[in-house]
């Protein structure tokens, strides 16, 4: 078969259905061809445009788009009509979203949907918001994102044989309303989605759907579900894209969900370590922990190498982040900041704000550490204290350019843990920072980030001294906090104090202070004392 307007419509065909093994065969079956692909012939553009869709379910990599492009070059375009010219300026969209340039991405696209607007070509136009609300994604723009996904899934409904079009654009929409903490409706849409790629052949969007569930768990602090999803996500991706980076960001995710798993371990292993019963540590609680050390170093290794093979600095800083994290929970600080620090770099080549604030908070937390082990001299701790300091303040002002809530909320705690460190211990700058993350973080967040918001709060309390605090109260010294504020840290003082008098019950405490045990519990987690999983 050669380059005809019956294999476009083949193709195309295929492509809505997704049946990717009948469209990856026929495409490797004219790969020659398609090599020698004339700009000048007739459906030239389209049939780019059509491959460069093929590339994104799965075909090929990307080299494939660059060959493909460098047949179209100016000399060729300046005599194109306009519909052609769009066509492989959409084509160049995709690579730079492929190479990690979203900016450029949103550059094109929005200059191709405002010139569509003179031909209206529907399924054009509902591609280009499509891959518009991916890389606003990309950039953390949540509600400029959810509004191209939206409109693309809209317009995709109304094309005829949509349906599994639709289904894909809906595991994105369906992961932006999770970043707006609409659970039920995402993972409702998850459903739908799956339902129908099932009667598909695009086994990597089921993956993508199984991973995507495993990260709404995972938010929940149901780590052991999360790895279920994962795990069932990294079968089908093996069965047929081993080396898709979508692969590698399920290793990645594994990997974190493993660590959190070993986190909650450790701390059973420090609270048996501290009693004082004389009951030895349990030695099979350390092995376990650092099987699931080993486990999550080695799924992040994997990641690393598929990541390499297309040189992804976003995916390879990401792998880094969390190599150091699992660094920093085994007390290896200065491996920690040497991570760190290559992660912000790739990510500052890339301009990627979300992940370049994500590596100041770890490198904030590994100065830190520094402090908090009192090594060296003074000279030298007000130095790891003031780097810690200033890391976290380039992570707020990346946060801020994003419309990522939990990320600004782990830029305030890390300030708030600077604040509190054993150098500088201003409590007033961390209690500062403890209320401007808390309502940042959802009321269904159960995960490590809601321990770390209430583990700092506990630490404050401890510290800063009640006494003072009711003292100050009572002579009118509230600051700049609200009547709720006041009235809401007064609940952290005294409903802990009760509970541990009523015998640790939650009902005789609600009882007693004629509240609801709903907020005895939300209290009771707030301060650290009451796990997510605590009736």
């Amino acid at each position: 078969m050669t380059l005809t307007r019956a294999f476009l419509t083949r193709l195309n065909e295929l492509l809505a259905a997704r049946r990717l093994k009948e469209g990856s065969a026929a495409l490797d079956g004219e790969a020659t061809q398609l090599a020698r692909l004339d700009p000048k012939t007739e459906h030239a553009t389209e049939l780019l445009l059509c491959v460069v869709q093929w590339i994104d379910v799965g075909y090929s990599d990307h080299s494939l788009a660059d060959r493909l492009i460098r047949r179209f070059p100016a000399s060729v375009r300046e005599r194109m009509p306009l519909a052609d010219y769009l066509r492989v300026r959409m084509a160049e969209a995709f690579r730079a979203m492929a190479a990690e340039n979203a900016d450029e991405a949103i550059e094109i696209l929005d200059f191709v949907m405002k010139a569509e607007r003179e031909l209206n070509d529907q399924r054009m136009i509902a591609l280009a918001h499509f891959w518009m609300g991916r890389a606003h994604r990309k950039k953390g723009e949540y509600e400029v994102a959810l509004k191209h996904i939206s409109q693309a899934r809209k317009l995709t409904d109304a094309l005829p044989g949509g349906a599994p079009a639709k289904a894909v654009i809906q595991i994105q929409e369906s992961w932006l309303l999770f970043q707006k903490n609409h659970r039920k409706e995402a993972l409702r849409l998850l459903d739908e989605a799956e339902a129908v790629l099932k009667t598909a052949d695009y086994p990597l969007a089921l993956a993508n759907i199984e991973s995507a569930r495993g990260r709404i768990v995972r938010r929940a602090g149901e780590y052991s579900s999360a790895l279920e999803h994962f795990d069932r996500a990294i079968a089908i991706y093996l069965s047929r894209h081993p080396d898709h980076r979508n692969l590698a960001r399920v290793l990645v995710n594994s990997a974190y969900a493993t660590r959190l798993v070993a986190l909650q371990l450790k701390k059973r292993i420090d609270s048996r370590a501290g009693r004082s019963d004389g009951e030895k540590p349990d030695g099979s609680l350390h092995a376990r922990y650092e099987e699931l050390c080993r486990t999550a170093h080695d799924s992040l290794d994997r990641a690393e190498r598929i990541y390499s093979l297309s040189d992804n600095h976003g995916g390879i800083g990401a792998v880094l982040l969390t190599k150091g994290q699992l660094h920093l929970d085994s007390g290896d600080i200065d491996s920690a900041a040497r991570v760190s620090s290559k992660a912000y770099r790739l990510a500052h080549e890339r301009n990627d704000h979300i992940l370049m604030a994500r590596a100041r908070i770890l490198q904030a937390a590994a100065e830190n550490a520094h402090v908090d082990e009192q090594l060296g001299e003074d000279a030298d701790i007000a130095v790891h204290a003031s780097t810690a300091m200033k890391y976290c303040d380039e992570a707020l002002a990346l946060a801020e350019h994003t419309q990522n809530r939990r990320l600004l909320a782990r830029a305030y705690l890390a300030k708030g843990e600077s604040a509190a460190n054993d150098f500088l211990r201003d409590w007033d700058k961390a209690k500062e920072c403890v209320a401007l993350a808390t309502p940042l973080v959802s009321s269904g967040d159960r995960d490590q980030l809601r321990e770390e918001l209430s583990a700092l709060k506990s630490k404050i309390v401890r510290a800063s001294g009640v006494d003072d605090t009711l003292r100050a109260w009572s002579d009118g010294v509230v600051g700049d906090k609200t009547f709720q504020q006041v009235t809401e840290e007064f609940a952290e003082i005294v409903i802990p104090k009760v509970w541990a008098r009523e015998d640790k019950k939650i009902s005789r405490v609600a009882e007693r202070l004629s509240i609801s045990p709903k907020k005895v519990r939300r209290i009771l987690r707030n301060v650290g004392l009451l796990d997510s999983s605590d009736a």
